[in-house]
């Protein structure tokens, strides 16, 4: 149990209004795919963004990186939401 300790488990939440930053976004999520439990993305083409929700299991330096890395694309926001344990 020891090597959960250092983990935590979380959603990231993700809207992409610039879609020339998808590809981006997805080399960056291909680095980080250790830490992605599971991945959901909707284009909602009425308000022209896509959507993304990942549950990560990773610790608080892994998630931080990845969530850095997504925050500077252009046109994308992202909002984590870790558990305490």
């Amino acid at each position: 149990m020891k090597i959960l300790e250092n983990k935590r488990l979380g959603v990231v939440g993700i809207i992409v209004e610039n879609r020339e930053s998808v590809p981006a976004m997805n080399r960056i999520l291909s680095d980080h795919a250790e830490i992605i439990v599971g991945r959901m993305g909707l284009p909602y083409r009425e308000r022209e963004v896509s959507v993304l929700a990942l549950i990560v299991d990773g610790s608080t330096d892994e998630i931080g990186a990845m969530t850095g890395k997504l925050g500077k694309l252009q046109g994308v926001k992202v909002k984590s939401a870790l558990a305490s344990k």
